[in-house]
């Protein structure tokens, strides 16, 4: 099959057909919010960053045993290009499969990823609930809370953090500040 660059209408058409968890879409939109801001401050291509950070966790909630492993089979039967279907799998880098990230994409995606969830758990117990009026600060207080979101991985994104060489404050802040521009969609 012919590599096809997938429309972002594409890409939410196909998440919404293997996922109905409002959680699970939310956190889809987070990532896709963030990786479109980090690729608008690093000059990268807004479009493709997105629709990844959309469709990364596309077979989690079907297939949790073959996370990621199963997004390959379903994105490449749709001839999506190998690019879009490395970074998305490259995410599950020493949870569910040995693919490493390596472009700065790949690297982002992998940092974000679990970040996101950890600043949810921190803006849904502030008084507002809102990522708005959240800052850096408030989530490394939590950060080191071992037990506050204690299913977030701490080291995957200390890792994806030392990959893209950067601190984790300011990636922290990266990440309010895209999960703000979608604020309204993920509820936050």
């Amino acid at each position: 099959m012919q590599e096809h660059i997938p429309t972002y209408q594409e890409a939410v058409s196909l998440l919404k057909e293997f996922n109905k968890s409002e959680s699970l879409l939310k956190h889809a939109y987070s990532v896709e919010g963030v990786m479109r801001y980090m690729a608008r401050k690093r000059g990268e291509d807004e479009e493709k960053w997105g629709i990844i950070g959309l469709m990364h966790d596309l077979d989690y909630e079907r297939f949790p045993e073959q996370h990621c492993g199963k997004s390959r089979e379903i994105l490449k039967e749709r001839g999506w290009p190998e690019e879009y279907i490395r970074a998305i799998v490259s995410h599950g880098w020493g949870i569910c499969n040995n693919v490493e990230p390596q472009t700065e994409m790949e690297k982002a995606l992998y940092a974000v990823d679990e970040l996101t969830g950890l600043i949810t758990a921190v803006a849904i117990i502030r008084p507002s609930k809102r990522v708005a009026d959240l800052e850096a600060k408030s989530v490394m207080k939590k950060w080191k809370d071992k037990s506050f979101a204690a299913g977030v991985s701490r080291s995957v994104i200390e890792k994806g953090t030392a990959m893209l060489g950067m601190e984790l404050r300011d990636l922290v802040t990266d990440v309010i500040m895209g999960m703000r521009e979608v604020a309204d969609r993920i509820g936050l």
